[in-house]
């Protein structure tokens, strides 16, 4: 076939050559060669993978291009080099641009020196604009298709430049330029361009998948957390494998514990359900630590159970908690179905999930548990003594005024009623002077005149909340190391106001005698300081400030709520 020159034959054969680049470019993009998507997209073991497909896309170029007359050659080379250029950066373009520059020169022809240096130039070019994006922080607008598109025009016009700069003789250089400059300006542009696109879209279908998993992930999370609150046990694993097949719609879903299969819905639970771990897969799970895969088309599910078993292929996932395995998630499909990517990566994911949400509601729970023994421990801080002390200055007040022993006898009643009942973990600062009262109210009758007791609370703080049992421990240890042991008269002070985004409630006595918090006496006190720091932060607590036989001073700092500020 004689050679020719026509602009729209060149252009047609062109596009020929593009058709074939858009069908590797789909093929190349869909392999887990080309991941420009990730992180590690320009490893080297990436760089390579870019390497050997540019250079051959570039060399393909040159063989599907239109021979010219005396040697010249219409191509679609510098869609591999500046392809290279962009997505691999300067170095990565100038390889690919040497490779397949020293290949045009091996074809001769008087433009082949001035192809491949035009070729090299290209991916340098387009190396650049990578330097440039990536230092800027913004490699993700690499793939846009009008830059890519841009960059080899750019390039296509200097590349006939160099033919005219270093082709000889120069008419022929010029002829040259003038009959393929349009069209390999114009396919190379839009081979570019097409790549680019290719990449985009398989961006879209990534993204779309990262938003169902997403959206199913944030689904069981949400429908789950409350399930495992309530432990983890036959009851709530039904209801987790329900949720968990409603959300991924897989055939069916199994949790196990590390001996028993404790629920399983879905295809094959006419003969699948709980009772002993069968599957050697699940025993491989939970003996190995380890993430078991049958993906049904390599490898397949084996039912232990039953011939006719509808299953193929299988996700067994590990649950664990601090390192130790506590069971099993297994997500089926059944035979025809292929367990999609999304499935596997959601079951792989779902998991950890799972794991962390276990170990919350140990967490919770064991949090529940310490609020209630140190109340119970603050409750038995109470000393003894004042319960006999109590009764005997009830029985000495009987004598005299059998009224106001009846009212002592009310208000030891409700110090104890409300000692015994409060289990909440906070409580309003109205409530706990409500409770600190009724001691007061006893103490001072048991030291008649000898104590006064003073309070100014500011009214805007009454709605405050506290950890229970906060104001108790520390009044009874103004009283049972400090007032108690005076021979002059005693005064205790309780007073609550703002300081800025905080409130201090200060209980202050006249004795100064300081009772060391390290020693068993102040034990109470210590709860109480840990009390809030765990609650409300290290910012919080109690303080104390002492001067010997004259004050002694504790301070409690507690955030006030902005709804209240």
């Amino acid at each position: 076939m004689e050679p020719r020159s026509d602009l729209l034959y060149i252009l047609t054969e062109l596009a020929r050559a593009l058709a074939i680049f858009v069908v590797a470019f789909y093929l190349y993009c869909r392999s887990p060669l080309f991941r420009p998507l990730k992180t590690e997209w320009l490893e080297p073991k990436a760089r390579l993978s870019l390497y050997l497909f540019f250079s051959g896309i570039a060399i393909i170029g040159s063989h599907l291009g239109v021979w010219l007359p005396g040697g010249a050659v219409a191509n679609t080379r510098a869609v591999g080099s500046t392809l290279a250029g962009i997505l691999g950066g300067p170095s990565l373009g100038v390889l690919v641009g040497l490779t397949a520059g020293a290949h045009r020169v091996s074809l001769g022809g008087y433009s082949a020196l001035a192809g491949a240096v035009a070729t090299t130039l290209e991916g340098l070019m387009a190396g650049l604009v990578h330097l440039h994006f990536r230092r800027r922080g913004t490699p993700e607008r690499l793939l846009d298709w009008k830059l890519a598109f841009g960059i080899t025009f750019l390039g296509e016009v200097v590349h006939m430049g160099i033919v005219v700069l270093l082709a000889r003789p120069l008419s022929e250089a010029i002829h040259l330029t003038q009959v393929i400059g349009p069209p390999m300006i114009l396919a190379n542009s839009a081979g570019a361009a097409l790549f680019m696109t290719v990449v985009r879209d398989r961006q879209s279908v990534y993204d779309q998948v990262a938003a169902a998993s997403s959206a199913h992930s944030l689904g069981i999370a949400a429908r789950t957390l409350e399930i495992l609150a309530k432990g983890f046990d036959a009851t709530s694993a039904r209801a987790l494998a329900q949720v968990i097949l409603e959300e991924t719609a897989v055939g069916a879903v199994a949790v196990t514990d590390t001996v028993q299969v404790l629920a399983f819905v879905g295809q094959g639970s006419d003969h699948h359900g709980a009772g002993p771990i069968m599957s050697p897969l699940s025993r491989q799970a939970i003996d190995g630590n380890e993430l078991v895969f049958k993906d049904g088309v390599k490898d397949h599910f084996v039912c232990p159970l039953h011939s006719g078993c509808p299953l193929d292929s299988v996700l067994v996932a590990p649950l664990r908690m601090e390192g130790t395995v506590l069971g099993t998630v297994q997500l089926y499909e059944p035979r025809g179905k292929r367990f999609r990517n999304m499935n596997r990566s959601l079951g792989e994911g779902l998991t950890a999930l799972l794991s962390n949400q276990l170990l919350l509601a140990r967490y919770q729970e064991q949090k529940s548990l310490l609020v209630v023994s140190e109340l119970k421990l603050v409750q038995a801080q109470v000393n003894p003594h004042f319960l006999f002390n109590a009764l005997n200055t009830i029985v000495a007040v009987l004598r005299k005024d059998s009224g106001r022993a009846r009212e002592l006898l009310i208000h030891l009643a409700s110090f104890f009623r409300k000692n015994l009942k409060r289990q909440a973990d906070l409580a309003t600062l109205g409530e706990e002077l409500e409770h600190v009262s009724a001691y007061l109210e006893i103490e001072k009758a048991r030291f008649a005149d000898r104590i006064t007791v003073e309070t100014e609370i500011d009214g805007s703080l009454l709605e405050l909340k506290l950890p229970t049992f906060t104001l108790q421990p520390v009044v009874e240890n103004a009283f049972k190391h400090g007032l108690s042991h005076m021979m002059k008269p005693g005064v205790a002070r309780i007073r609550a106001y703002r300081q800025g985004a905080a409130a201090l409630i200060e209980v202050e006595d006249n004795a100064g005698a300081y009772q060391d918090p390290g020693d068993q006496g102040g034990l109470g006190m210590r709860i109480v300081d840990k009390r809030i720091k765990n609650l409300m932060g290290t910012d919080f607590g109690l303080t104390i400030s002492c001067v010997p036989q004259e004050l002694t001073r504790v301070t409690i700092r507690v955030p006030i709520p902005e709804a209240t500020a």
